[in-house]
């Protein structure tokens, strides 16, 4: 079963995580983490930033691989991924830059680049501990409803409501955001060793519930959290708030042992 933690609010969901991803860099300096943009992750990598200085963790060696860039967008866009992964990730925990990796999303290359990046992931070692955020529809990473459970690093068309979604980061127009994505697969995020999924807010319960509680299937990607060994969802009460089992969960993390960690 995944492991569902309810929380009173982001920064309670982002010290959570921070003291996961910190302890996995005490035991090993160049694990290996997986990121994610979007809005509900930042909490989690400012908690993450202040772990970092308080415990003075070494993090010269920490390698990322980021899970989905914009195809055709410049790199050096503000809301290009490699961009934004620099902004909230790269600089404020310290990161090495040349150790932090984003998909190619030059058109001119793009044929190739999912297989390039997941041979790369695999080169790496895997990653170790991939944080996602979850879309209205179910989508993780840029895999839309109906995206194959199974599937590697690949372009895809983002949904028409993902772009609407995306506009806030482009000023409100959604004709600025672009219509096609080179993403993580589904296949690929589930090859990490630990998944951890934030999500908050009335707007993300249905999603919430039918990735934890509903059937397996592509048409609600976020549900293949069900078939990994190592999957941890945070939510605040609003994004938990359609959960059938919701008290169960709130018993389980209260009586769960300290060492067990998430």
């Amino acid at each position: 079963m995944t492991e569902v933690i309810i929380v009173r609010d982001e920064d309670e969901a982002g010290g959570i995580y921070a003291r996961c991803v910190g302890d996995l860099i005490a035991r090993r300096p160049d694990c290996v983490l997986g990121l994610a943009t979007g809005s509900s992750p930042l909490a989690a990598y400012r908690a993450l930033a202040a772990l970092v200085r308080e415990r003075g963790l070494d993090v010269s060696r920490v390698r990322g691989f980021a899970l989905d860039e914009y195809v055709g967008l410049d790199p050096g866009h503000p809301q290009s991924y490699r961009s934004t992964i620099d902004r909230t990730v790269v600089r404020p925990l310290g990161l090495d830059p040349a150790l932090v990796h984003v998909p190619d999303g030059d058109p001119a290359g793009v044929r190739d680049a999912g297989r390039r990046y997941d041979e790369a992931i695999g080169r790496a070692g895997g990653v170790d501990v991939q944080i996602l955020g979850v879309g209205t529809d179910g989508h993780i990473g840029f895999n839309e409803p109906g995206s194959s459970l199974g599937s590697g690093t690949r372009l895809k068309t983002l949904a028409e409501r993902t772009r609407i979604d995306n506009a806030r980061f482009f000023d409100g127009d959604v004709d600025r955001v672009p219509t096609h994505c080179i993403t993580q697969g589904i296949g690929t995020i589930l090859r990490a060793r630990h998944l951890v999924l934030l999500a908050f807010g009335e707007g993300k319960a249905e999603a919430v519930a039918e990735s934890v509680e509903g059937g397996v299937s592509s048409f609600c990607p976020a549900s293949a959290l069900q078939l990994h060994p190592h999957a941890t969802v945070i939510v605040d009460e609003a994004a938990a708030s359609r959960l059938r089992n919701r008290d169960y969960y709130r018993y389980a993390y209260a009586h769960k042992p300290a060492w067990q960690g998430i």
